[in-house]
């Protein structure tokens, strides 16, 4: 039986033990380029022992970034930035991954601690791109522009560019973002996909653009590392995308070459009901790992070391990751090694205060 200090083998990669660190934004790029302070985030954590440490979303184009101070990986500056990152968190045996990003319609943002809507022209902002023409609302009320059928394939040869540049940078785990509202998920859910063509309506087009991006990306991404998805397995809403559409979809992500769907949800529109609580989110990853064959990633208010050994124990997910206890408490795996009674050497340079 597997438990949550046990390794995870995947493609050649294995994690030392069952916890990640989820991707996280950080809002503290400029232009894009990470600096001392991504590299002692996200360094920490890999210290503080977690398996698999995952960078934040990462624009594959300048636009595509959240906000003015997301990361980027669409230049080669941006990738030796990240490789000084990338060695060490595999100096203290960790995995570095990446999750790659465009955010569409929710682009252009002010940082969080400056408001979070949508920025003006003039105060730094640039138009955005969506799969129709539909504002996300509230603070973030720019209409999008629609994206043509060769924008879309352009779209696609950017996410396959930043997956070269995240080989180059030294990552071993690569994530595509399809989750919270963000491009890839404005084509999945009907609330967002309001297209005629072959990139909306049906079930077969709204996930054209995820499963075309994901077979041009496992082209160029070694076939023995890891290719993941974050999917919002449902909107929360009524008409909107569901688990049901997340696992027909899913079985096929697995024929394109995933390897495992870091299972989350919602983000989509403004006003969806989420039912937030403890591990609320753990059934989709079972549901998921069970009905489509394929390992997932269980995420959302895990905190207690009990909590994440059962997830892994019951065989609901194969990996939890941790995002706001992990902000909190960056040696949060060896707390947790010690409750469970689990070994956990530290590094020699902590070691006699362990």
């Amino acid at each position: 039986m597997s438990h949550l200090f046990a390794p995870l083998t995947i493609k050649s990669v294995t994690l030392r033990n069952r916890i990640g660190v989820s991707p996280m934004c950080q809002y503290s790029a400029t232009n894009g380029v990470t600096n001392d302070w991504h590299f002692v985030h996200l360094g920490s954590r890999a210290v503080g022992g977690a398996g698999l440490v995952i960078a934040e979303a990462t624009g594959v184009v300048p636009e595509g970034r959240i906000t003015p101070g997301c990361t980027g990986i669409w230049s080669d500056r941006h990738a030796e930035a990240f490789a000084r990152i990338t060695h060490f968190v595999k100096q203290q045996g960790a995995v570095p991954g990446i999750q790659i990003a465009h955010a569409g319609r929710k682009a252009s943002a002010a940082l969080p601690w400056h408001g979070g809507n949508h920025l003006a022209a003039a105060a730094g902002g640039w138009p955005t791109v969506s799969a129709s023409a539909l504002a996300f609302g509230g603070g973030l009320d720019k209409v999008p522009h629609a994206l043509t059928v060769a924008e879309i394939q352009q779209v696609q040869q950017h996410f396959v560019a930043a997956a070269k540049r995240a080989l180059a940078a030294g990552f071993e785990w690569l994530e595509l973002h399809s989750a919270h509202g963000y491009l890839s998920h404005q084509f999945l859910s009907p609330l967002s996909n309001a297209r005629a063509d072959s990139y909306g309506g049906s079930f077969d087009n709204r996930t054209r653009f995820l499963l075309e991006t994901t077979t041009a990306v496992r082209a160029v991404w070694p076939d023995c590392l890891p290719l993941t998805v974050r999917l919002s397995c449902t909107d929360w809403v009524e008409g909107g995308w569901d688990i049901e559409q997340s696992v027909e979809l899913v079985r096929q992500l697995k024929a394109t070459g995933v390897d495992l769907i870091d299972c989350s949800s919602g983000g989509g529109v403004p006003d969806a009901k989420i039912p937030v609580g403890p591990g609320f989110q753990v059934p989709f990853a079972e549901q998921i790992r069970r009905d489509a064959g394929i390992a997932t990633a269980a995420v959302g208010l895990i905190t207690e070391a009990k909590q994440a050994d059962d997830i892994i124990r019951a065989g609901r997910a194969d990996l939890v990751l941790l995002a706001r206890e992990e902000l909190r408490e960056p040696y949060w795996p060896a707390q947790a090694a010690r409750m469970l009674g689990q070994p956990f050497p530290p590094p020699p340079q902590y070691a006699r205060a362990w």
